[in-house]
């Protein structure tokens, strides 16, 4: 029958990535007082207000950590000593927020929520830091790094992805700021798409961990971009990557996760890359051999808890909360009769965790914020 279902699937288809940081502060008093109410807008238990107000408070979180330089994780291999340089020097648009990906991310953070919602109050000092950090010299000075013969693999895939996905943001913005920013991160853009290309066709397996390196993660980014882009040489080789790598995948055992410092899950992402390749109707053929469950009312999905959120790993799973929502939301998007009865599982993972997304820790406040904002505009993506 699996057979079957494969063979059925292939012709509609014919047819048509640590150590934890110190604890720093990266806002004023005056700051963290704005962040406070965090938990006012949960109504009930189960759904947050994205309105303005809310987004006034979580710009703070990157624009916070955006020119704070360390604690910081260079991620490095050196070929000589001149290798060696201070993070703002070898990153001059990507050094802030403890490491290069959540510095990107974190300037898709800025830009979704002031496309989102034009009338912030910090609207001038986000695209004051935002022209400052893609000035056309800091984006040379970032392809020069990754032009080092140390760094063929720097950042795959995940930085790759969230790069992608700010280019995507940037693309996508009505505003004459983005045009010129888009225009000053073309040759990084272009360098990332080709990595891709030649990555990909030499990639024998997926990697189906929880981090950084998740192979689905950065395909869905990617294909996000080659779509927006009209790319069709690269959304080709994606979508002939994720069909290699996960088209014949059966039973995916959900009860083994989460894994203790995940914050994407395996399961969810692949579904994730899946449901945007696959035609409709043959997404639920494969669906239904991978995660059948996924499709009954009754199923259950436990929120990932959080022991110790000063430590660097251990707050991955807020992540994860964020993630796992973010990929039903998606489905809930996309197949609203099938698969509305998700809405409560992803609205608990994600009150289970934003109320936690402001304090003095470091470790979680250096990159959740774009987990969750991402989640939160997937929520609202209907």
């Amino acid at each position: 029958m699996k057979q079957l279902l494969l063979l059925l699937a292939l012709v509609i288809i014919s047819c048509k990535n640590n150590e934890n940081p110190e604890e720093v502060s990266t806002m004023e008093a005056d700051s963290v007082n704005e962040m406070e109410g965090f938990t006012d807008n949960l109504i009930g238990d189960e759904e947050i207000k994205f309105e303005v107000e809310e987004a006034n408070r979580l710009v703070e979180l990157p624009l916070g950590c955006l020119r704070t330089e360390y604690p910081n994780k260079l991620n490095q291999t050196l070929e000589n000593k001149a290798a060696l340089g201070e993070p703002a020097e070898l990153h001059p648009a990507f050094y802030g927020c403890f490491d290069w990906h959540s510095s990107v991310h974190a300037h898709w953070s800025l830009v979704s929520l002031l496309k989102q919602f034009p009338d912030l109050e910090k609207k001038e000092a986000i695209l004051e830091a935002l022209q400052t950090s893609l000035s056309e010299e800091n984006i040379r000075g970032e392809v020069a790094y990754f032009q080092r013969q140390e760094s063929g693999s720097y950042e795959r895939t995940y930085g790759w992805a969230w790069l992608l996905k700010l280019a995507e943001e940037l693309h996508t913005w009505d505003n004459p700021v983005a045009e010129e920013l888009t225009q000053n991160l073309q040759p990084l853009t272009s360098l990332i798409v080709q990595r891709y290309m030649e990555f990909l066709p030499k990639l024998n397996y997926p990697i189906r961990v929880g981090e950084h390196e998740n192979t689905a993660f950065g395909l869905s980014f990617a294909w996000d971009y080659a779509q927006t882009f009209e790319n069709e040489e690269f959304e080709k080789l994606i979508s002939k990557s994720a069909k290699a790598f996960y088209l014949k995948d059966d039973d995916c055992p959900i009860s083994w996760e989460p894994g203790g410092f995940d914050f994407l899950s395996p399961c969810l992402e692949e579904i994730n890359i899946m449901r945007r390749i696959l035609p409709k109707n043959a997404f639920e053929m494969w669906l239904e051999d991978f995660m059948p469950q996924l499709k009954t009312k009754d199923f259950e999905l436990e929120v990932g808890e959080v022991s110790d959120r000063s430590d660097g790993k251990l707050v991955h799973l807020d992540g994860l909360n964020f993630s796992r929502a973010w990929v039903f939301y998606g489905l809930i998007n996309n197949y609203p009769d099938k698969f509305k009865h998700l809405k409560p599982i992803a609205d608990r993972h994600l009150t289970y965790s934003y109320p936690n997304l402001v304090g003095d820790s470091y470790e979680g406040g250096h990159w959740l914020g774009t987990f969750a904002i991402y989640a939160l505009q997937e929520s609202k993506n209907k």
